[in-house]
């Protein structure tokens, strides 16, 4: 973990200065609501602004990734239930648009699907929005939730094409709200049910394998690889193996810079999820790594930094 000069982990820093941004922001918007003088309204704007300039962007956005927390009414299942849940057009969709580049990073051809396309995939995630999803077998449920995550995102880049960035889509609620994740886009079992309720309320608490951050996928180069075949409940396994594989050996993963080891920001959005620390970061990278990022994660035993590339995982930049 990197320290600062009084001894500090930055990343504890962040979180202070994220709450002195955070009451700033609160400080700001009722000290104009009140009628404050220009004066008051300016100091407590300047705070605000202080915090956010001294935290630095990374650090900024972890502020607002989720807390991992159960939604308990999508614990019920059944585990005797035989049934299964048909992925085909989702599998189909995938065949046609995704392309598998030689740099291991695969990207969407957004820009040549025709309406035709989008209609059948957003068929499909109606399909799934109809499912009586707690009358199946965990197995079937976590398959369920990471395809329809994985579908819708690629549905709503599509609704908004051309986009540089899924953050470009601004359609959550709130006022640091940012993407489409906030936004409650399905009703399922009459439940209105957001991107963020699927990886962050159900999901992860449900499901607590570190894995499973390689099979949700949110549209950007930055991101685990959106796979070449809908996931199933027969292969989750083999399938979260291969693709936690495939992450921690690419360049995306972690790197080597002048100031020691970078990875990616996944593993300081979710460390909780990856060990807790430094030393579990590492392991968990070790457990999935090659030759090439053992040698290259010999010896080391903290982090330096971390990254992340926001940009849209398609197939060209679409013109502004």
């Amino acid at each position: 973990m990197e320290y600062n000069r009084r001894g500090v982990p930055w990343r504890q820093l962040g979180r202070q200065l994220g709450r002195q941004l955070e009451g700033g922001m609160r400080n700001h918007l009722m000290a104009r609501k009140s009628g404050s003088t220009r004066r008051g309204v300016l100091r407590s704007g300047l705070a605000a602004a202080s915090a956010f300039w001294l935290m630095g962007l990374s650090s900024f956005e972890s502020l607002f990734i989720p807390s991992k927390k159960l939604w308990e009414r999508w614990i019920e299942h059944n585990p005797y239930a035989p049934a299964t849940i048909d992925h085909g057009r989702w599998d189909e969709t995938l065949a046609r648009y995704l392309l598998v580049g030689d740099d291991g990073i695969n990207r969407f051809d957004y820009e040549n699907v025709p309406e035709a396309g989008l209609k059948a995939l957003q068929a499909y995630v109606k399909s799934l929005e109809s499912i009586p999803i707690s009358r199946y077998s965990k197995e079937q449920q976590l398959a369920y939730w990471v395809n329809l995550y994985n579908a819708a995102t690629v549905a709503i880049v599509l609704e908004h094409y051309p986009v540089a960035s899924i953050r470009d889509i601004d359609i959550s609620p709130g006022f640091f709200g940012v993407g489409p994740w906030g936004k409650k886009l399905f009703m399922i079992e009459g439940e209105e049910v957001s991107l963020n309720d699927i990886e962050h309320r159900i999901v992860r608490p449900i499901w607590p394998d570190p894995r499973l951050h390689y099979a949700l996928n949110c549209a950007a180069i930055g991101c685990p690889n959106l796979q070449p075949q809908a996931f199933l409940a027969d292969r989750m396994e083999e399938m979260l193996s291969a693709a936690a594989r495939a992450f921690v050996n690419s360049p995306r993963a972690v790197w080597r810079t002048e100031d020691g080891i970078a990875v990616s920001s996944l593993y300081a959005w979710f460390e909780e999820d990856f060990g807790g620390d430094d030393a579990g970061v590492l392991a968990h990278l070790r457990s999935h790594a090659g030759p090439e990022r053992l040698e290259l994660l010999a010896g080391v035993s903290r982090i330096a930094d971390h990254a992340y590339d926001w940009a849209l995982n398609g197939t060209k930049l679409p013109k502004s």
